[in-house]
């Protein structure tokens, strides 16, 4: 094992010799502990024969990145590896209006349960597991909030991977909604009608789509202080007319917080693979169930 795959020494595994060529080939492809991260996830997926996977992570995690690199680590070690990304299953903008018309105002904004059409996603996941199938997959733009048109993909993926920041989450309790966590809930929530919606279409909807996996891999985030930073790092890229600024940031994290926070107590315990990041945004920690 060479000094390079680091990320094998912290799990305590052996990658196979097409998995250290695989790492060497795509060495220059991104982060290198990235790279490491998924070279040795597809290659114990391979192993093990998974087919069904789900990645879940804070936002700004780094999952987009990871997911491009887990596709090309997957073709060099010989698998047609398809990743979806639960962003371009969002809604439109007029069906999320039209909930925040009829349920709730804060069912406008994208991201949490109940802003994605998991049905349409459902359908695309198993669509690129058949041979044969052309899989039509949205587009979604953020900067407009809204879809943008549709993708064509084939079908007849060995492995078909299901990425976004709330992908493994489970459901609460139903009294734990009940008290407001933070200063959005607090004021544009007070009787609680928009975290009950949330959480209803997580158990309802999503849940039983995640209960299809058979491999979940995590992305640790440290803190909600790192998702905030790295968010508002995210932004610094797009657009200027199309930046949120900090207090932008914060107010929008905070649509997320109750599931984030969720999601960091229960799944390092329950994930079939977790990746640690630290707070320079650094892999510094996997574990892969044994």
């Amino acid at each position: 094992m060479t000094q390079t795959m680091r990320l094998a020494d912290l799990a305590g595994v052996r990658p196979s010799e097409a998995a250290l060529a695989c790492h060497d080939r795509l060495a220059k492809s991104g982060p290198d502990d990235y790279v490491q991260a998924a070279v040795l996830l597809v290659d114990d997926w391979r192993r093990r024969g998974v087919s069904r996977v789900g990645l879940g992570g804070g936002q700004g995690a780094g999952k987009s990145t990871l997911g491009r690199l887990l596709a090309s680590a997957g073709k060099l070690l010989g698998l047609r590896l398809a990743v979806l990304g639960i962003d371009d299953f969002y809604l439109t903008r007029a069906e999320r209006q039209k909930l925040a018309a009829n349920v709730h105002p804060l069912l406008a904004t994208r991201g949490p349960p109940g802003t994605h059409a998991i049905g349409l996603a459902r359908q695309a996941f198993e669509g690129l597991l058949r041979n044969g199938a052309e899989v039509q997959v949205p587009r979604f733009d953020k900067g407009v909030d809204d879809r943008v048109g549709a993708t064509a993909i084939r079908g007849g993926a060995d492995i078909v991977v299901l990425e976004g920041w709330c992908v493994g989450a489970s459901p609460a309790a139903a009294d734990e909604s009940a008290a407001p966590l933070n200063d959005l809930e607090r004021d544009e929530d007070p009787e609680g009608v928009w975290r009950r919606h949330v959480n209803a279409a997580l158990r309802e909807e999503y849940a039983p789509l995640f209960e299809t996996f058979d491999a979940l891999a995590f992305l640790q985030v440290p803190d909600l202080d790192a998702v905030r930073r790295w968010r508002l790092q995210q932004e610094r890229e797009r657009p200027a007319e199309q930046r949120m600024g900090a207090a932008g940031v914060a107010r929008f994290v905070q649509h997320y917080e109750r599931i984030t926070r969720r999601m960091l107590a229960t799944l390092p315990a329950q994930a079939d693979a977790v990746l640690r990041l630290d707070d320079a945004h650094r892999v510094a920690g996997l574990r892969l169930r044994r």
